[in-house]
């Protein structure tokens, strides 16, 4: 199964279910000190839940650059593979590319994109276009 980002007529692969999951937690698990939520209420609480309605893109947007700009401060050996479970890690371990210098860039899609980018650039289209809602889709 792999997660995809839907705006209609074009989706974005992400990756497993687990690796969807793992960015969210990293995020939360690092950026959330009172829990899930809590700081980036839109990203996690809405649109890791599955959907996200263009009159929240632009709050959205403002919660990215944010956890981008905190998670550069961060080096790879925060990620945190499931916030409910923090015994579990990702399945390449420590063997990660020396292009991952911090925790902003640690997360690749399934396609070799940087996965704030991909986050990044839905949210853009979505404020901008004529779609109404980004979905998270599993195929």
């Amino acid at each position: 199964m792999t997660i995809y980002l839907d705006l209609g007529n074009v989706s974005d692969e992400v990756g497993t279910p687990d690796f969807f999951h793992a960015f969210f937690s990293t995020v939360s698990g690092n950026l959330e000190p009172a829990g899930w939520g809590t700081r980036f209420p839109v990203l996690l609480r809405e649109l890791y839940k599955g959907e996200l309605d263009k009159a929240r893109a632009g709050q959205a947007r403002m919660e990215l650059t944010q956890i981008q700009t905190e998670m550069r401060r961060l080096a790879p050996d925060g990620v945190i593979w499931d916030v409910e479970d923090r015994s579990k890690r990702p399945p390449w371990g420590n063997d990660i590319s020396s292009d991952i210098t911090d925790l902003s860039n640690y997360f690749v899609t399934s396609t070799g994109r940087d996965l704030i980018e991909v986050i990044g650039e839905c949210l853009d289209e979505l404020q901008s276009g004529s779609n109404r809602t980004l979905r998270v889709v599993s195929m």
